[in-house]
């Protein structure tokens, strides 16, 4: 090798030296003293998610509580099983104050749009008063109707009219400050 090569080579070897990454330090093994004790359930994750907080989510007062309460042909009142239904979502709302709602009023396709959006809405406030009364603060709740302009069922039969005519509880984490 010619002595003019001999610090180019040495330069480039320094530069390479200089690029490359250490080993990564290896971390020490976590030893849980209480990992085999009485054979109990060993931690493997991350629990947020989890069935622990499960409970606490719209998906669960939607698909468990039930978010929807269902009404005779034109009318507002509630039925027994409406009641029933709305208890568990006063009970889960109050349980669960970091939530918010919105009810929504629904109507069948029957009908003028103005008389379905004047229906939805008191169909949404009887709901609303309905879960004050059980000790849901109102400030967390407010209405919305949609008359007939959200079906749930579109067909022109009573068996989509009855799926129509509903009023619908939304429920959204209130955020920070709430």
């Amino acid at each position: 090798m010619n002595v003019a090569a001999k610090p180019a080579l040495l330069a480039v070897l320094l530069a390479l030296a200089a690029c490359a990454q250490p080993a990564p330090p290896v971390a020490p093994p976590v030893v849980d003293p209480y990992a085999s004790v009485g054979g109990g359930a060993v931690f493997q994750g991350d629990l947020a998610g989890g069935t622990l907080g499960a409970e606490a989510t719209a998906q669960y007062f939607q698909n468990t509580v039930g978010d929807t309460v269902l009404f005779p042909a034109n009318q507002t009142t509630l039925t027994p099983e409406a009641r029933t239904a709305l208890a568990r979502q006063a009970d889960w709302l109050t349980r669960h104050g970091g939530f918010t709602a919105v009810v929504q009023g629904h109507a069948e396709e029957t009908g003028t749009r103005e008389y379905n959006l004047a229906l939805g809405a008191r169909r949404a406030s009887a709901v609303q008063e309905y879960l004050v009364a059980q000790g849901v603060a109102p400030g967390r709740l407010r209405t919305l109707s949609f008359g007939k302009e959200r079906p749930a069922a579109t067909c022109s039969d009573e068996g989509c009219y009855s799926q129509n005519r509903r009023a619908v509880t939304v429920v959204s984490d209130a955020g920070p400050g709430a």
